[in-house]
């Protein structure tokens, strides 16, 4: 597991070339914020995760539980997920806009979608 990185994973970096190459700037990894997200855009106070589907669970196909040590999978993703679900909430309490995007949703239709949310507000 020490092999496994939380940042700069592959997902993240394409979601970071696609606002880049559409003018987007934006901050990495921000401790002073909530569930440190992958992305903040301060101009346009948003925020953006980019979740792994098997780390976040995330219900698709890329998502299985486990076969061996099932109860510390089972305990370890619930909690990444619970983790998640409250750094959403506490970032929209403090007028963060919140997007996550998925592993298995990136796209370049999703991308042009997310940029112009972010856009446009």
């Amino acid at each position: 597991m020490s092999a496994i990185r939380g940042t700069n994973t592959k997902p993240e970096l394409v979601v970071r070339r696609a606002l880049h190459a559409h003018g987007l700037r934006f901050r990495l990894h921000k401790k002073g914020l909530p569930g440190k997200p992958d992305i903040v855009l301060a101009k346009y106070k948003t925020v953006v995760f980019v979740h792994g589907c098997f780390w976040h669970k995330h219900n698709c196909e890329y998502f299985v539980w486990p076969k061996t040590r099932a109860a510390f999978w089972r305990e370890k993703i619930t909690a990444n997920a619970v983790r998640d679900l409250a750094a959403r909430r506490a970032l929209q309490r403090l007028g963060w806009r919140v997007y996550v995007v998925w592993e298995c949703q990136i796209g370049e239709r999703m991308l042009e979608r997310l940029v112009v949310r972010i856009k446009l507000g």
